[in-house]
């Protein structure tokens, strides 16, 4: 969703990334960011509190009418279904990410 979104270009694509992580291990209930994925990707969780809540934003109010195709397609099951996964509330994400 954010190849289509000019706001996010300017972001580093290693912390883009790694955002999208910790958003998604949020939003699936599988844990923080641990010291690993720390020490791997060279973010602390801090650091990407920002860009999360910016991507959970994004998800919540996008437009159904945009990238049809996109949708549908990670809507399968063979993709484990992952455009059906519900965005988090703001308030549950903010408690979330204080306690990572």
């Amino acid at each position: 969703i954010t190849l289509q979104e000019y706001d996010y270009a300017r972001e580093s694509p290693s912390k883009l990334a790694a955002s999208c992580l910790l958003l998604a291990l949020a939003m699936k209930n599988l844990g923080g960011w641990t010291p690993t994925l720390e020490y791997y990707s060279g973010y602390c969780s801090q650091d990407l509190h920002p860009l999360v809540k910016r991507l959970n934003f994004l998800l919540t109010y996008q437009p159904h009418d945009k990238l049809k195709a996109v949708r549908t397609k990670y809507s399968h099951r063979v993709y484990f279904e992952v455009a059906k996964i519900p965005p988090l509330d703001m308030l549950k994400l903010e408690e979330l990410l204080k306690s990572c």
